[in-house]
């Protein structure tokens, strides 16, 4: 399986536990991989697009000058989120992209701010629904995770018992409407696609929640921090695993000393963690893990993982 592994100062395609370094130019901030396309964010270079499972990068015009910050495919249609918060798709494959409605148009827009750029926000997670592919949850940095059931033609507004600070989610084909949320303010789940949470944390010593992976019907893999400097610069991150009802366990083949919030990425009962320490593959739904690549990672928290 291949990796598509950003980080701050590059991307790199990890094959066969081989990192080939990419985008060393630009300034990755997300990463989303479908069939042989990839698509890479960037802060300052808008988006990147690759049709050969990452083996070579062209810069996608139409977005050039955006601070392109989420990306994901579905069913064929391309999603990305940009800062100032908005979201584009594109129908051909990632060649030309047509904004939707702006989501500033919803009432909570006016609350919305990333607190170490507080003037600003920024779409921070696009996921869509396996069962409907216009049907989308977008997580807004922070302030709101808001939906829209017809392609971003309209959108429903933040609920009031739900996640404030989406971090990062995740759904899986047997469960379309379960949505699980790894946010700053707490892990949640829904089971009717947003319309009611429910704070699940029975277990967990941390709880800025950073990633999320769902490598089993009833199993979750969360990682998650003390806070935002603790995820980010100081360390201090951890790993949980939970199954079914149980409590969340911390999974002690990650030492929060000095980790910086790992991100995860399910195939399967496979899960791929991504940090300061490298690449690790769990292949019993993350109980028992190995790090299979980037043992010389950089020093700082990876910005996204995907996997083709």
């Amino acid at each position: 399986m291949r990796a598509c592994c950003a980080y701050p100062s590059g991307l790199f395609v990890v094959d066969g536990g081989d990192a080939i370094a990419r985008l060393r130019d630009a300034t990755p901030t997300c990463v989303a991989a479908a069939g042989d396309t990839v698509l890479c964010g960037t802060s300052d270079a808008g988006l990147y697009r690759s049709t050969d499972r990452g083996r070579s990068f062209a810069r996608v015009d139409a977005l050039a000058d955006e601070h392109v910050t989420a990306a994901t495919e579905s069913a064929g249609t391309w999603w990305v989120g940009t800062e100032p918060s908005a979201v584009y798709r594109s129908d051909d494959g990632g060649r030309t992209w047509r904004e939707t409605t702006p989501v500033t148009s919803l009432e909570s827009s006016d609350d919305w701010a990333f607190p170490p750029r507080p003037h600003t926000h920024h779409v921070r997670w696009i996921q869509a629904r396996p069962d409907d592919p216009e049907t989308l949850a977008v997580a807004v940095e922070a302030g709101a995770l808001v939906r829209t059931r017809d392609g971003g033609e309209t959108w429903t507004d933040r609920v009031p018992d739900g996640p404030i600070d989406t971090h990062t989610m995740a759904v899986r084909d047997d469960a379309p409407a379960r949505l699980c949320c790894a946010a700053g303010d707490g892990y949640y789940e829904t089971p009717d696609w947003g319309d009611t949470w429910t704070v699940r944390e029975d277990g967990l010593d941390r709880t800025y929640c950073w990633s999320v992976a769902l490598p089993a019907p009833e199993t979750r893999v969360l990682s998650a921090a003390t806070g935002p400097r603790a995820a980010h610069d100081r360390g201090g991150a951890a790993v949980y695993r939970r199954v079914g009802d149980d409590p969340w366990a911390r999974v002690t083949a990650f030492d929060p000393d000095g980790l910086l919030a790992p991100v995860l990425a399910a195939a399967g009962e496979t899960v791929f963690a991504l940090s300061n320490r490298g690449l690790s593959r769990s292949d019993d739904a993350g109980e028992t893990w190995t790090r299979v690549a980037l043992a010389d990672a950089p020093d700082e928290r990876p910005a996204g993982l995907a996997l083709l």
